[in-house]
């Protein structure tokens, strides 16, 4: 009984030292697993290296969205000073810090699409700042993107049309004035206004426009003023 019972002790103590051996501990005396390691320590413990906290995409496209937005408040607030300023130095200040200011806009709408390509706002707004800084076939490409993700954003589909106007791409600025005639009529108006400035700027300086091409679309232009009037008395 003795024997069967020191026999039970010594597998305990086996069952005891086999995870400690298996991670490697110095043995004691007897082959018993010492706690400490050669100098006397704590046994060494792998160290978790420290992994940097990245930001997600769509948290850092709205963080740029913001910052966007709020760089486009400051240009409209700046396009108001330039058009009501009187004094020339203080409207040329304006004109300097309103390109900078659709500068750092047009780079901060660019980071959000850098993280989040789906966001047609940012597509919106960027076509704006080509638009305002006279590149007008990124415009339009931003506008096209813009009106792929959202198709009734009718603010793109006016501005496309100025855009249109800007490499004389008259038939594409004549369709769009058409559908917003149908479907929202104060940016068919604004537009007109648009075209009207194109007639009188290619009169001046046809800018490589045959004069033929010119005088059929003041004609149409025109005719479609007379259309616009005579509807909005009838209504």
């Amino acid at each position: 009984m003795r024997r069967i019972l020191i026999f039970c002790l010594a597998l305990c103590l086996a069952d005891l030292m086999a995870p400690a051996m298996a991670q490697g501990y110095p043995q004691g005396p007897g082959g018993i697993p010492s706690v400490t390691g050669g100098g006397g320590g704590r046994a060494p413990q792998s160290e978790i290296p420290s992994v940097p906290i990245e930001v997600k995409p769509d948290r850092a496209a709205a963080k740029a969205y913001a910052a966007g937005t709020k760089s486009m408040l400051k240009a409209h607030e700046l396009e108001d000073v330039i058009a009501k300023a009187s004094d020339p130095d203080k409207k040329a200040k304006a004109v300097s810090k309103l390109e900078d200011t659709y500068a750092r806009a047009l780079d901060q709408f660019t980071e959000v699409l850098r993280n989040k390509n789906d966001m047609y706002d940012a597509w919106n707004q960027i076509g704006y700042v080509h638009l305002r800084f006279g590149a007008f076939r990124e415009s339009i490409d931003d506008y096209n993107h813009a009106l792929a993700l959202k198709p009734d954003l009718l603010e793109a589909t006016q501005h496309r049309g100025e855009a249109y106007l800007g490499i004389d791409h008259l038939d594409e600025a004549k369709a769009v004035y058409m559908d917003l005639f149908f479907h929202a009529r104060p940016m068919a108006d604004q537009l007109m206004v648009g075209m009207q400035a194109w007639v009188q700027s290619h009169r001046a300086a046809p800018n490589g426009m045959r004069v033929a091409d010119i005088d059929a679309f003041d004609k149409w232009v025109q005719e479609r003023e007379g259309i616009a009037k005579t509807t909005a008395s009838a209504n």
